[in-house]
């Protein structure tokens, strides 16, 4: 398996081993394309983004992997805002799971960063109603 691809599995397996206040289920995937329809129970989706391949040292190489892990729900008719605030506080919570560790299926990879952008998806929001949050997780592997 690619380095980056291990790493966005690890990741995956670490957020569903964690508590959050709803249940998540994390699934490392390529394409994360949902219908309305699916849309109506929570989504996480964990999904390799980039990998920058720098020297190390003479003959080693640090890869810096980028994985997306987007949270993503339709939005009941009433409570929007109180469900988007919901929403946000969960994406906070698995930022918070992931930020400053190292993943136990991925030792070697160590945690460098997290930007949470978009923190709402103002046109995935507006058109349909759904509820999209993206954190980018930046890992290191000197291999």
């Amino acid at each position: 398996m690619s380095t980056i691809a291990a790493i966005a599995a690890a990741v995956a397996a670490h957020i569903n081993a964690g508590t959050y206040s709803r249940p998540v289920n994390a699934v490392r995937m390529y394409q994360p394309a949902f219908t309305l329809e699916d849309l109506k129970d929570l989504r996480v989706s964990v999904v390799p983004r980039t990998t920058a391949i720098s020297a190390a040292s003479r003959d080693g190489s640090m890869f810096e992997c980028v994985v997306d892990v987007g949270v993503q729900q339709k939005l009941p008719p009433e409570s929007e805002q109180a469900e988007i605030d919901a929403l946000l506080d969960l994406a906070e919570e698995i930022a918070d799971r992931l930020r400053l560790t190292r993943l136990p299926d991925a030792p070697e990879a160590a945690w460098a960063g997290i930007a949470h952008e978009p923190v709402v998806a103002s046109e995935s929001l507006e058109q349909h109603r759904v509820f999209t949050s993206v954190l980018s997780v930046t890992y290191r592997v000197r291999r």
